[in-house]
């Protein structure tokens, strides 16, 4: 960096926190904080809870590496504590981290913008429990949660309804399912990295995600150049339509039958996953960004909106 360990500047790290994810969060900011100290920064891990603006004010960070993944560390809640604070920090601002974890109001924002989604609704967990919502074959996710926790997929043969867990939501979001090959590009900026082709077994759940040997990344993914061009095209609208910030990642579905109208926009994420098996950092790696350089670009990109 050109600087003595005494002026660096001092990041703290949050991870861990409240939600579904914690445990993969804990991943992502072991992670981070050891490529950020190899780049020489100061830097205090932060297992983020509710008296995490007191520790903030001891502590005194010179910024903030947002390495929360799930409700309240990618909703918009702790992006409002860091504004407060006025404490720079890393990723997306409220607004675009509140709408992108909100499925029902991102699919809002992707219409406007004329990006291809599918047919949703949002209905309360005894409706869909009942009776089908939408023909099968549909998807039951709750509407704020991400990493694929709480996914039930109603097959097209199914005799009922799903039964559906008392963890998950009073209301939740019932989406058609788009068939076809899962895709998924990250931005970094305003620059799309790469497509990586998703291969599971069976469904791209939160253990597929997150276990070693649960999918299999083909990077860059093996498809059409037009197709390549969309995911890159389609990435960087829905990174801009959200007002996201820094890197986001956004995932697709592809139906090869149907060509270019097959490509399908399911979400994207203001604060993709940096572990090990993560798809962001293997993207950046193959666009020539090492795991170290990408943390600093994200600490140096970071800032307060107040």
């Amino acid at each position: 960096m050109g600087t003595s360990s005494r002026t660096a500047p001092i990041v703290a790290v949050l991870m861990g926190g409240l939600s579904a994810e914690r445990e993969v969060s804990l991943s992502s900011g072991r992670e981070c904080a050891a490529a950020l100290r190899e780049n020489g920064f100061r830097v205090v891990e932060l297992d983020a809870g509710p008296d995490l603006s007191a520790r903030l004010s001891d502590i005194k960070p010179d910024l903030v590496f947002n390495a929360l993944h799930g409700r309240w560390g990618e909703d918009g809640c702790v992006q409002g504590i860091l504004e407060w604070l006025r404490i720079p920090y890393t990723h997306s601002g409220i607004l675009a981290s509140a709408l992108a974890m909100d499925k029902a109001r991102s699919k809002d924002v992707f219409r406007t913008s004329g990006l291809p989604v599918v047919e949703s609704v949002l209905a309360l967990r005894e409706e869909v429990a009942s009776a089908h919502v939408l023909r099968p074959p549909y998807v039951v996710k709750p509407n704020n949660e991400g990493s694929s926790v709480g996914v039930y997929l109603v097959h097209d043969d199914a005799n009922g309804p799903p039964q559906l867990s008392e963890d998950m939501p009073q209301t939740v979001m019932v989406e058609a399912f788009a068939p076809g090959r899962e895709l998924t590009t990250t931005v970094m900026g305003d620059r799309p990295l790469a497509v990586t082709d998703i291969l599971t077994d069976g469904w791209y759940d939160y253990d597929a995600k997150y276990r070693p040997g649960g999918s299999r990344h083909v990077i860059p993914a093996e498809i059409p150049d037009e197709i390549r061009a969309l995911c890159f095209d389609y990435a960087v609208r829905a990174h801009q339509a959200l007002g996201c910030r820094g890197i986001s990642r956004t995932d697709f579905r592809w139906d090869e039958a149907k060509g270019a109208a097959g490509l399908i926009l399911l979400e994207t994420n203001t604060q993709p996953g940096m572990t090990p098996t993560s798809l962001a950092p293997e993207q950046a790696i193959h666009a020539g960004i090492s795991f170290a350089e990408l943390c600093r670009w994200i600490v140096e990109d970071a800032s307060c909106d107040r």
